[in-house]
């Protein structure tokens, strides 16, 4: 049903990917939206037990073309990085197809959101206090990851 890569010796092993999706902050999630267009747009995420979770708002135009249509594509790339004595940038990037689900349980909901957060945020305790001001507008999603690629590119 996917492709498989073209450039094959530039695909990276399926753990380094995880890696890359364990230390990156933010990626671009794709959904079929309305009229054909596709619509993309960054997103937080936190990869654990082999899925992605996003955080958004209880209603909206990514929620709307996730009812429609479930399917979806994500993207993440790395900082990149240069060989010693080369301009070239080298990026790493993973192109991930899978389907989303919202997660409507207020336990998950919640067990979701603090891990989400100490991702990101500098202390437990301000995890704990957004969640108290928020967690009421607060729509999480599970993308199960039916296929994902990663590839080094040299920008040379």
């Amino acid at each position: 049903m996917f492709r498989k890569m073209r450039r094959f010796n530039q695909e990276i092993p399926e753990q380094e990917c995880i890696d890359i999706l364990k230390e990156q902050a933010r990626g671009v999630l794709a959904v079929y939206g309305e009229d054909g267009y596709p619509y993309t747009f960054p997103m937080d995420y936190i990869y654990m037990d082999e899925k992605i979770y996003f955080h958004c708002a209880k209603e909206g135009h990514k929620l709307d073309a996730i009812a429609a249509d479930n399917r979806v594509s994500f993207c993440v790339m790395d900082d990149g990085f240069r060989k010693s004595g080369d301009w070239a940038l080298n990026i790493r990037s993973i192109v991930i197809f899978g389907r989303v689900r919202r997660i409507d349980d207020a336990d998950e909901t919640l067990k979701i959101v603090h891990r989400l957060g100490l991702k990101y945020y500098p202390t437990a305790e301000s995890v704990d206090e957004e969640i108290r001001k928020a967690i009421a507008r607060v729509q999480i999603l599970e993308l199960s990851i039916d296929h994902m690629t990663g590839k080094l590119v040299n920008e040379s």
